[in-house]
């Protein structure tokens, strides 16, 4: 099992002997501590895992934010048409994106980091006195294996301390042996005893030997038994470590399948529909749409002669309409008796100002929901007109007197504005003169005006209920 690590390892060191090898007595301690650093391992990919969370929350939120604050400014800017669709079309990507990122967030915290987080607390199991109880039990095991072994090589290394001695005395004994023969002040009685000294250390080094020799064979015979435990052991940990890898292995390709948004179709359908948005912009059709709304394509009531009618009150001219600017707007229409004003009326006007904008939602359900226009059908005023138009131009309405519309938007300077029929089918430009507030009657003949602080003067009415100033709101005070 030594040689099952491979690849990018070096495996020549395991070949050369040194005093940190497995086998050395106590250096299992590698192996074993392997066990601790696989669960700080899981406690480092649980901490990577959660940081990239949050990274993929904040970008989450500043695309949100940002989406916000940039659809706020284009609806409020100058862009306007198809371009300004494409440019909100940037917004709804981010929005989208956004959702995708806070997915990625909730996917690496609620499945990748709770995995990691179960497994480890399923694999090590901690002690009451500190340590996991397979670090315990793989040190454990070690120790057993080399119990038997390590006695014996005790016992050699101190039969080869002794056999190494004698031979030292031996040695020295010789030295001395051999100079006495040279001294001729050695005296025989001397010379003997120190024949006998090396003929002792002799026996005694012969005998340090076979006992070395002897321990030594001991030891080889345990050897074998020593590496199969020593292995099996060795084995058990690289099973629990083989485990360990698997699982990492397998935890990053769940990450990396989360964090890779180029496998999600729906980011492929966000940038799909973000090009066929701002592919379908057309410059040629917003022109056309600014030259009739705000340039030379515009209605212009161009003076005619206009034949009197009791009945009906004429347009004034542009230049007497700027007079008044500074006092209102002088009513030159007629507007339609539709019935009598009970006692009241004022209070009734009045508490109206609470509901001056008309909401249209009854017009999806009589048209089928269908609206061909890109406003919003909710917004508008009601009003009524006071006789009947046929439009001179395209983009000009048609109605007969008494008939209700929906204003769209405020006047220009020229006192038109965009109006929309009842059917909901048909929006074009209307004149303030021909209508009035549908909420707000002048009963019989009369003129009116506005004269300031929200309130309307009837200037003059025939039997009407509104002689008298009746408070409105500025915007009634358009007519």
């Amino acid at each position: 099992m030594s040689g099952i690590m491979s690849g990018i390892f070096d495996e020549t060191g395991s070949q050369e002997e040194t005093s940190n090898s497995f086998w050395e007595i106590g250096n299992y301690k590698h192996t074993v501590k392997r066990i601790d650093d696989g669960h700080r391992l899981c406690n480092d990919l649980m901490s990577c895992i959660q940081e990239r969370a949050k990274i993929e929350k904040s970008y989450s939120q500043q695309l949100s934010e940002w989406s916000k604050r940039w659809r706020q400014l284009i609806d409020k800017g100058p862009q306007y048409g198809t371009v300004e669709r494409a440019w909100l079309a940037l917004m709804t990507e981010a929005e989208k994106v956004s959702e995708l990122h806070q997915d990625v967030k909730n996917c690496l915290m609620n499945e990748d980091f709770e995995k990691v987080k179960n497994w480890q607390k399923e694999t090590y199991h901690k002690q009451m006195m500190g340590g996991f109880k397979e670090t315990r039990e793989a040190d454990e095991g070690f120790k057993k294996a080399q119990k038997p072994w390590a006695k014996k090589l005790k016992e050699l290394e101190a039969a080869k301390k002794s056999y190494h001695m004698a031979c030292k005395d031996e040695k020295v004994a010789s030295v001395r042996e051999a100079n006495s023969k040279e001294e001729a002040s050695v005296t025989a009685d001397q010379q003997k005893r120190l024949n006998d000294k090396l003929d002792k250390c002799k026996q005694e080094s012969e005998k340090a030997k076979e006992k070395y020799v002897k321990v030594l064979d001991e030891l080889n015979k345990c050897t074998q038994p020593y590496n199969e435990n020593m292995e099996q052991v060795f084995d058990q940990c690289q099973q629990f470590e083989e485990k360990r890898l698997h699982f990492f292995r397998e935890v990053l390709l769940d990450v990396k399948h989360h964090l890779n948004l180029t496998e999600d179709q729906s980011l492929t359908n966000v940038y799909r529909e973000l090009e066929s948005t701002v592919t379908s912009a057309s410059p040629q059709e917003d022109l056309k749409w600014f030259f009739n709304i705000h340039g030379p394509g515009m209605h212009m009531n161009w003076p005619h002669f206009e034949e009197y009618n009791p009945d009906l009150t004429h347009s004034i001219s542009k230049k007497e309409r700027s007079k008044k600017g500074s006092d209102g707007v002088m009513l030159t229409n007629v507007m339609s008796a539709v019935g009598h004003c009970p006692s009241g009326d004022q209070k009734s006007i009045s508490s109206y100002e609470q509901n001056q904008t008309y909401t249209a939602y009854a017009h999806e359900d009589t048209n089928g929901g269908f609206n061909p226009f890109n406003e919003d059908v909710h917004r508008g005023v009601r009003v009524r007109a006071l006789y009947h138009y046929e439009g001179q131009e395209q983009d000009e309405l048609s109605f007969r007197a008494g008939d209700e519309l929906t204003k769209l938007e405020d006047e220009d300077e020229q006192g038109w504005c965009k109006g929309r029929l009842d059917n909901g089918l048909c929006e074009g430009g209307i004149w303030r003169n021909r209508f009035s507030f549908a909420n707000c009657h002048i009963f019989n003949k009369g003129h009116g005006r506005c004269v300031g602080n929200g309130t309307f003067k009837v200037i003059i009415c025939t039997n009407s209920s509104l002689q008298v100033p009746v408070p409105m709101t500025k915007k009634f005070c358009l007519i």
